[in-house]
């Protein structure tokens, strides 16, 4: 145990944000660099090793929480981020960008504030790197054996990682310009900087990784010839059709999904643009959805100066404590203030939108909506709450609702598809086409960038045990489980 009394003594203190002033002025991560330093090893000693460590399981990856708190707490950072990697290949992408699950489970949390353990795995990472304790790991012999992976998100790198690690040549088709997926152009810089994503590509790449950028798979490469190949294939191309709101107005000028939106501001980043495409500058901007991409969308909209933005949810607004339906430890919905959030705008509850209404020149000028309310089970609009709204600028933040079938993916491989309209797959994450996976959410649908590590590295053992006849790679879960998350 890291410090049998952290817990009564060491109260909980997380990262500290830069003022709002100065951040919505450029587009670094949000937290003051080193402010988790002096703090660290005391936050990680409020650990209590229980004797049933619940964080487990709150975690898809069954990361070794309380074994990295110790050595965090003794501040042995080495064995730390030994312990860290044991389960998870990507820390320093979890430790930015899950919601922690694990510390809705910390048992710490039935009665005080959980252990802070996203800041304990970010600062275990971050010191790695700083110091030069992530190195590659190249196989010590090749299989063999060839494996495609097609798409380059959390799931798809996490699969190509371990693969390349076991001895496979493992390539990764991307089909968009750069490595990471949503990682790279989902994710705003001020909640991930790009630098995290290009080291470990370099390190995947001096293991043996190769990459294939601008390569969609079923339009510029055919399935067929993918198969012929190589000896198997994983699909993690995520699900990436964007939900859609078909209400009057929906063809307006200025209401753009949210993954049309994001990826353009993120290219300014790169350098690809001066100015992005699309932005919110001077406009009074409306966010659709009320989840992390609404809010990442809404941080945007500061960074690029908008007017005034709002969010609407159609959902209520959640409580701040757990309600008796989401007992510890499972992940309750609980408001939630995010970094965008604390740096302006309005959040709206329990409203739908209605139409859009535009000028005559087709650009989108306002939007109406409605309250709604839970009649009988249902939502129900309330009659008499009508307004509307000033929107020059919409973007739709609702979720996704599949794997993408336009680019001829899953017909020309012959995937069957699940009852929600995942490709459906077995214990092994095997696909019905023999010697095709699938892992993250092409195959569990919309998730954690957990649930997607997780999923990647199962898939790759179900592959190489497929490849080999037996695997030494671990795997954390199969398809069917469900954490405390769920």
């Amino acid at each position: 145990m890291a410090d049998p009394k952290g817990f009564l003594t060491t109260g909980r203190e997380v990262a500290e944000t830069r003022p709002v002033a100065e951040r919505v002025r450029d587009w670094n991560e949000v937290y003051v660099p080193g402010s988790l330093l002096p703090i660290i090893s005391k936050q990680a000693g409020r650990c209590m090793d229980c004797g049933i460590p619940f964080c487990h399981n709150g975690c898809p990856l069954g990361n070794l929480i309380p074994e990295w708190n110790d050595y965090a707490y003794r501040e042995d950072w080495s064995a730390a981020s030994e312990r860290l990697h044991a389960t998870n290949n990507f820390p320093e992408f979890t430790g930015r960008l899950c919601p922690a699950p694990c510390e809705a489970a910390c048992v710490l949390g039935i009665n005080q504030p959980a252990v802070t353990i996203k800041n304990v795995e970010v600062s275990i990472i971050d010191r790695a790197w700083d110091s030069g304790g992530v190195t590659p790991q190249p196989p010590e012999r090749l299989s063999g054996k060839t494996v495609a992976v097609i798409g380059s998100g959390p799931a798809g790198l996490a699969a190509a990682q371990q693969l390349t690690r076991a001895g496979h040549t493992v390539v990764v088709y991307e089909r968009a310009d750069r490595i990471g997926g949503l990682l790279r152009y989902g994710i705003p810089e001020f909640k991930m900087e790009k630098v995290h994503i290009n080291r470990r590509i370099e390190q995947m790449r001096a293991e043996g990784t190769k990459f294939r950028t601008e390569v969609e798979i079923g339009t510029d490469m055919p399935a067929d010839a993918l198969r012929r190949r190589y000896d198997a294939v994983v699909i993690a191309a995520g699900s990436t059709v964007s939900r859609d709101l078909p209400v009057p107005g929906r063809e307006l000028n200025g209401v753009h999904f949210a993954m049309e939106y994001l990826p353009l501001a993120n290219k300014v980043q790169e350098g690809d643009f001066v100015a992005p495409p699309i932005t919110a500058e001077g406009k009074h901007v409306v966010v659709i959805g009320g989840g992390d991409t609404g809010a990442d969308c809404v941080g945007t909209a500061h960074r690029q100066g908008a007017a005034s933005v709002t969010q609407l949810e159609i959902m209520p607004r959640p409580g701040e404590e757990r309600n008796a339906g989401q007992p510890w430890p499972t992940f309750p919905m609980l408001y939630k203030v995010t970094s965008a959030h604390e740096e302006g705008g309005e959040r709206v509850y329990s409203v739908s939108t209605t139409a859009f209404e535009g000028d005559e020149e087709g650009h989108v000028q306002a939007l109406n909506l409605v309250e709604v309310e839970f009649r009988d089970g249902k939502l129900e609009q309330k009659p008499g709450t009508e307004r509307r709204i000033p929107a020059q600028l919409v973007t739709l933040a609702m979720g996704f609702t599949g794997i993408d079938q336009s680019n001829g993916l899953v017909e020309q491989f012959g995937l069957e598809l699940d009852a929600r309209g995942n490709v459906a797959r077995d214990a092994d994450f095997a696909t019905n086409v023999d010697g095709v996976f699938v892992a993250g959410d092409a195959g569990r649908g919309q998730s954690l960038i957990v649930w997607a590590i997780a999923e990647g590295r199962s898939a790759a053992r179900g592959v190489d045990r497929y490849l080999t006849g037996t695997s030494q790679l671990p795997a954390p879960i199969r398809p069917t489980d469900r954490a405390l998350t769920v």
